[in-house]
């Protein structure tokens, strides 16, 4: 005789963020079989909504993504069926698609965005529409910085290095304003750039502005402030320097070797037949680190504050104003790569060890470790935050890929907790398939803009851009 099997329920509480899907009052609390998983639930939602075409939801117990059925959690987490759970639902991430390339002559080493929303148009145009005119600029291994539209064409190329350009491969660049550009590489220098655009359909012009000296190695890593006029550099001559972008403010070059193309003590360098470029020296250098400096970037919340990783396995807090490292957390691996979460209050790290690592670089922190991302293969060289969603991140390897995260995300393993990627976006220009050693393919830089979607740069010569939609609110400040 068969025995029928009844399935057991477990009373839920539905609630959402986000206003557009919100479920009728009667509707938010009711019962449903505890072996339902995330895709019934997402059908009872569409249900409830009367959604002709389904919409994708996900689903959070206690801020973690539900990733198996509510009977394996109420026993994972000693819940008895009884207990009315509370679930937040939320539109799920959509998978970024392929939207287009920009080819270059060499390696792409970095990328920045000029839109709407970006901080170069914010701090110097709040409110300012770009929508259709956004610019994405390009640094390459090939010397040159591009500034693109979204129609794949160069709006404007930086100087050779005869007329004022770098001398060497750019490993780093940012748009200070709409009419600014900053950039660094292994020539050792810092440079600013003027950019207009005019207002006719000739090309826009970048014009050598101030050349910084004050590293003895290559600038791996800038992060800009517009507001304040500073600028931070991380080298790896182990140090971090602090500079004014407004030449006024800026002291002299200081009296130590200059690159090859400058001559020592210089304070103006002819580059050309009517071209000639301030040189100006650092307001302060930033010394503790032992390695070589990898990235580093203001703290978003006070920009008197910076954060800085290395290959010495340390995330440094300084304090600018007095040059002064003010708390150091160590890692069990060189980090690589800096981005920050303000709202949980972490600092993400991608490291040489293929992880990523979440600390909390507060004194107060009893964990400094608060959670470990894994999935690339190789290591991971640049992160970038999700604009649409506060937990969201995007990362950039060597191993060819970029992924997006979810940091609610994650399961509880016996080293912490542990999270995975949501996706993973390999490089077009091998049609997408996956290179574990990520040979040809490395990527180099990303960033994520909401008007453009997720960018990259990488060691196939292009800037590659892709587009989804993350899960979730941002969080209001």
């Amino acid at each position: 005789m068969e025995i029928e099997q009844v399935n057991s329920q477990v009373r839920v509480q539905l609630s959402t963020p986000q206003p557009d899907i919100v479920l009728p009052e009667r509707s938010r609390r009711i019962l449903v079989n505890t072996n339902i998983r995330r895709y019934g639930l997402s059908s009872l939602v569409n249900t409830i909504l009367g959604n002709d075409k389904p919409v994708p939801f996900d689903f959070l117990i206690n801020g973690i993504f539900l990733r198996s059925s509510l009977d394996d959690y109420l026993t994972q987490h000693a819940i008895s069926s009884e207990t009315t759970l509370k679930i937040e639902y939320v539109k799920a991430a959509i998978p970024p698609i392929h939207l287009a390339s920009f080819e270059h002559d060499d390696w792409v080493s970095a990328v920045d965005i000029l839109s709407t929303t970006s901080p170069a148009q914010r701090w110097s145009n709040p409110g300012g529409q770009m929508l259709g005119h956004e610019r994405i600029l390009s640094a390459s291994y090939d010397g040159l910085l591009r500034v693109w539209n979204m129609s794949s064409q160069i709006t404007a190329t930086s100087p050779s290095a005869v007329n004022g350009g770098h001398c060497s491969s750019i490993k780093a660049a940012k748009f200070v304003s709409p009419s600014q550009i900053a950039s660094s590489g292994t020539d050792r220098t810092v440079r600013l750039w003027k950019y207009q655009e005019a207002s006719d359909d000739s090309p826009a012009v970048m014009s050598p502005h101030i050349e910084l000296y004050g590293h003895k190695a290559s600038v791996d890593s800038i992060a800009v402030h517009q507001p304040s006029s500073r600028l931070l550099s991380a080298s790896a001559d182990h140090t971090v320097c602090l500079w004014s972008t407004r030449k006024s403010d800026a002291p002299a070059v200081p009296d130590s070797p200059l690159p090859a193309n400058s001559s020592r003590g210089a304070k103006r360098r002819k580059v050309g037949p009517a071209i000639s470029t301030s040189q100006r020296g650092c307001l302060s250098t930033l010394k503790s680190h032992t390695a070589p400096v990898s990235s580093v970037i203001f703290a978003p919340n006070d920009p008197t504050v910076a954060y800085s990783a290395a290959w010495d396995h340390g995330l440094r807090t300084w304090d600018l104003p007095t040059s002064s490292p003010i708390e150091t957390r160590s890692a069990a691996h060189a980090l690589l790569s800096l981005a920050a979460m303000p709202h949980l209050n972490l600092v993400v790290a991608g490291t040489s060890a293929r992880h990523i690592t979440l600390i909390d670089p507060r004194a107060s922190a009893t964990n400094v470790v608060a959670m470990t991302l894994r999935g690339h293969t190789n290591a991971v060289v640049s992160l970038a935050t999700d604009p649409n969603n506060t937990y969201g991140l995007a990362s950039g390897s060597h191993d060819g890929t970029c992924r997006v995260w979810d940091v609610r995300s994650t399961k509880t393993e016996k080293e912490g907790r542990v999270g995975q990627s949501m996706y993973s976006v390999g490089r077009e220009s091998i049609g997408g398939e996956s290179r574990t050693s990520g040979d040809g393919v490395k990527v180099f830089g990303v960033l994520w803009d909401p008007d453009v979607g997720i960018v990259s740069a990488g060691e196939d010569k292009r800037v590659q851009i892709n587009r989804g939609k993350g899960a979730g609110p941002v969080a209001q400040s």
